[in-house]
C-alpha cells in the first residue's frame, strides 16, 4: 500500500484515504493547501483500468465482498481525491454512479455511506447445526476465578509502572525480559517457593506453553531424543515437545506421586512435583531425590512445572525440587493461575549454561514478551500487591474445596474425592465403567467437568481409572453454589443401586 501522503501529483493510483476535514493546515512555508483529514483509513486500488471505472470498481467490490459493510462513512470527495491524487470530480461522479445503483447513500449533513442490502437466503435450506448441551456452570480443570482477577491493584500498578519506567523500558531489550521483572521474582520465588533463582539466570516467556516451547527447541538443539513424561498430564504440553521432534514415554504415577524409580535413558523428564496433575499427589521426597540423582547420573535435565504450587492448604507448602539442585532442574512458573491465563506471564528459572541457550533461542523466535505487563508484574511483585493476592484467593479456594467435600459426602456418600490438599481442583473416584455415563449426564444438566481418561497418556501402561477431575476453582462467586448443587444433583442419582447418570 502507497503511503497516502506522497506527493498527490506524482500520478498514485493506490492509497489510504483518511475520512473527514477539519479545514486546511498550513505546512511550514506557509502554504494552504493540504487537507487536515482525520478519521478512518479506507485502501483503495485503481487498478489499470481508467481512474473513473477503476475507482467504481474498486468501490463496489469493497461493498460487494463485505470488506465496507453497510452504513460505513466514506471519506469525503475532497479527502479521497487528495489521498488518490486525482481530480475531486472524479470522486464526485465515481460516488454519484454508485449511488444511482445502490451501492451507497448520499444526505446532507450524513455524507456517504454504505447503503444497507439484504443478503438473499439460500434456495436450499441449511440443516440446522446440532448443538451441543448449553453449559449453565463450567466446573472445567486448570482455571482459577477470572472474576477474582485484582482489576483495581492491577490497574494502579500498571500506571505507577508506566510513570516510573525509563524509556529503554519500551525498546526491543533483552530476550531473556525486563530485569526490573526478573529482579522481582527472583527475590519472590526465592523466598515463597524456596527457588535457587538468581536474575541472569530467568527467561520471561509466554506462559507455561511458550516456556515449554522454548525449551523442547534447545533441548532438541542439544541433541535430545525423548523427554519422560507423566502418564497422566495435558496433552497440548505433549504436543509441544512432539511438535519439535521429541518422543514422550510415560511413567506410571500411584500414591506416591510419579515413579521416578523407573526412570530410564530419555534426556529430560517433565514433572509436576507440588501436585500431580491432574491426580494431585506430590511427588514422595524418596522420588524426589531419585529424579535428581537420575539426572546427576545420566547429565539429563528435570523441567519442574510448578503451575500450583502457591496454593496449598493443610500444611506447610511443599518447596521446589529445583532446590536440590538448581544446576539439573528448570523451574517452570506462570501467573495463569495465581492471577489471569490471559497475561500470558510464565518465567524459567534454568541452570547457568541452559540460560545462555534459552535466550539465544527465545531472540530468534518470539524475542519477549509484552513490556508493560512485565513492568506491572514487577510493580505488584514489589509492592507486596501479588501476596495479599495470593493469600487472599488460597482462602477462598480452601473454602470452596472444603464445601466441595461437605456436600459430596452429603449428597454422594460413595463418590471418593483425592488429590485435595493443593491446587484448583479436585478427582472424584468413581466405580470402573461409570466415566462416560457420568459425563454424559453432566452435560445434559448443564454441568462442564472432565474425565479422568481425557488426561491419560496414549502409551499408558498402567490401568486406566474413571474419575472426573472437577475445577472448583473456576465459577465466579456468583456461580458456585449453582455449580455445586449441579454437580451434586448429577452424582447423587450414580449410587450403587442406580445406573450411573440416568
Amino acid at each position: 500500500m502507497v503511503d497516502s501522503w506522497a506527493n498527490p501529483n506524482a500520478g498514485r493510483r493506490s492509497g489510504t484515504a483518511r475520512d473527514g476535514e477539519a479545514g486546511r493546515s498550513a505546512d511550514t512555508d506557509g502554504r494552504a493547501d493540504l487537507p487536515a483529514v482525520l478519521g478512518v483509513d479506507l485502501h483503495i486500488d485503481l487498478g489499470r483500468s481508467g481512474v473513473r471505472k477503476g475507482l467504481t470498481d474498486a468501490l463496489r467490490d469493497a461493498v460487494r465482498t463485505g470488506r465496507l459493510t453497510p452504513g460505513t462513512r466514506l471519506p469525503s470527495s475532497r479527502s479521497l481525491a487528495a489521498d488518490l491524487g486525482i481530480a475531486r470530480n472524479t470522486v464526485a461522479d465515481a460516488y454519484a454512479d454508485l449511488v444511482a445503483e445502490g451501492w451507497l447513500t448520499a444526505r446532507q449533513g450524513s455524507g456517504t455511506r454504505v447503503a444497507a442490502r439484504t443478503v438473499p437466503a439460500p434456495k436450499t435450506p441449511r440443516p440446522a447445526p446440532r448443538r451441543a448441551p448449553k453449559v449453565r456452570y463450567s466446573l472445567h480443570p486448570g482455571s482459577p476465578d477470572v472474576s477474582s482477577f485484582p482489576r483495581t491493584q492491577w490497574s494502579k500498578a500498571a500506571r505507577r509502572a508506566l510513570l516510573d519506567a525509563p524509556n529503554e523500558a519500551l525498546e526491543y531489550g533483552d530476550p531473556r525480559g525486563l530485569l526490573a521483572l526478573r529482579t522481582a521474582l527472583a527475590d519472590y520465588l526465592a523466598r515463597a517457593r524456596g527457588v535457587y533463582a538468581e536474575p541472569d539466570r530467568i527467561v520471561i516467556t509466554s506462559g507455561f506453553v511458550g516456556g515449554l516451547k522454548l525449551l523442547a527447541r534447545v533441548l532438541r538443539a542439544r541433541g535430545a531424543g525423548s523427554v519422560t513424561v507423566e502418564s497422566y498430564g495435558l496433552a497440548h504440553h505433549w504436543r509441544c515437545l512432539t511438535d519439535e521432534g521429541l518422543s514422550i514415554p510415560p511413567l506410571g504415577v500411584d500414591e506416591l506421586g510419579t515413579r521416578t524409580d523407573e526412570l530410564g535413558d530419555a534426556g529430560a523428564l517433565l514433572v509436576t512435583p507440588a501436585h500431580q496433575f491432574p491426580l494431585g499427589d506430590p511427588l514422595a521426597p524418596g522420588r524426589r531425590a531419585q529424579a535428581v540423582d537420575w539426572a546427576r547420573r545420566t547429565g539429563g535435565v528435570i523441567l519442574e512445572d510448578d503451575y500450583d504450587g502457591e496454593f496449598r492448604y493443610d500444611r506447610q507448602a511443599v518447596g521446589a525440587l529445583q532446590s536440590l539442585d538448581p544446576d539439573r532442574v528448570v523451574y517452570c512458573g506462570t501467573a495463569s493461575k495465581s492471577l489471569a491465563p490471559a497475561l500470558r506471564l510464565g518465567w524459567l528459572v534454568l541452570p547457568a549454561d541452559l540460560a545462555a541457550e534459552a535466550a539465544a533461542a527465545k531472540g530468534i523466535s518470539d524475542w519477549q514478551c509484552g513490556a508493560l505487563d512485565q513492568l506491572t508484574l514487577a510493580d505488584f511483585l514489589t509492592s507486596g500487591a501479588y501476596d495479599r493476592h495470593v493469600r487472599g484467593m488460597r482462602l477462598k479456594y480452601r473454602r470452596r474445596r472444603d464445601e466441595l467435600v461437605r456436600a459430596l459426602a452429603a449428597r454422594a456418600p460413595h463418590i471418593e474425592v483425592s488429590g485435595i490438599a493443593a491446587g484448583l481442583h479436585a478427582v472424584l473416584e468413581l466405580p470402573p465403567g461409570t466415566e462416560q455415563s457420568l459425563l454424559r449426564a453432566a452435560a445434559w444438566h448443564g454441568v462442564r467437568v472432565q474425565g479422568l481418561s481425557f488426561f491419560r497418556h496414549p502409551e499408558a501402561t498402567t490401568p486406566p481409572r474413571d474419575g472426573l477431575v472437577v475445577g472448583y476453582g473456576t465459577p465466579p462467586d456468583h456461580a458456585w453454589a449453582g455449580a455445586l448443587e449441579a454437580l451434586c444433583g448429577v452424582l447423587g442419582t450414580s449410587g450403587p443401586s442406580s445406573p450411573a447418570g440416568v
